[in-house]
């Protein structure tokens, strides 16, 4: 079946992004989301497909490899005030722990069917949503595993740029790793995320809530 039959039986459709139910909103708390270091792999190609749906690339019949999970949330200021238009973009490994990237060592098999990057704009409750899959980890040292990560960059006219990761509960890396143990406890534990099953949601998701700063 090719894409626009995979869409038009409801398999596999981007609209599925935005008409899923989202997870209800937890009470913000003011504090910006930390900061993180953007790390050597941001996309330097660009790519023809950079929508919010990573697991199935424009052209493709088959999905990329992986466990799929929904990761949405709030993009908010300091005071917890909703950001409109804010443009959250990812990029993250593909199942292997590979990046698409040229600059990438890893030796381990790229995934053709896998977007590696995507974007995607707040709506006005300052609500994103991205369908992907959980990245493998990958050793960033001969002495260091990185966990399974998603980076983050969140930018808006008048407000400051934010670059972070977001981590996954329950990873037996997170503990070990240094860029997320170079946080304090409280702040690792905003981007620390749980992923759980909803009720008519065919895949786990996990709620990112962002904080940005206004200039």
């Amino acid at each position: 079946m090719n894409r626009r039959n995979l869409l038009r039986n409801g398999l596999l459709s981007s609209a599925a992004l935005f008409t899923l139910p989202a997870i209800a909103a937890d009470a913000c708390k003011p504090g910006r989301t930390p900061p993180q270091v953007k790390g050597p792999f941001y996309p330097v190609v660009n790519q023809v497909d950079t929508d919010a749906d990573l697991i199935m690339l424009q052209g493709h019949s088959q999905i990329a490899d992986g466990e799929i999970v929904l990761v949405e949330g709030i993009v908010s200021d300091q005071r917890c005030l909703p950001v409109e238009g804010a443009l959250v973009e990812i990029w993250q490994a593909c199942k292997t722990g590979r990046y698409n990237h040229p600059s990438d060592p890893n030796t381990a098999a790229l995934d053709p069917n896998f977007q590696y990057w995507g974007k995607a704009v707040t709506d006005k409750n300052g609500f994103y949503r991205f369908r992907t899959i959980i990245p493998g980890a990958y050793p960033a040292d001969t002495d260091w595993m990185r966990p399974a990560h998603i980076h983050f960059k969140v930018a808006r006219l008048g407000y400051n740029e934010l670059i972070t990761q977001m981590y996954f509960e329950g990873d037996k890396y997170n503990s070990s790793d240094k860029i997320l143990q170079q946080l304090k406890k409280d702040d690792q534990q905003k981007v620390i995320v749980k992923f759980a099953p909803l009720p008519n949601v065919p895949h786990k998701v996990g709620q990112f809530d962002i904080q940005i700063v206004k200039i």
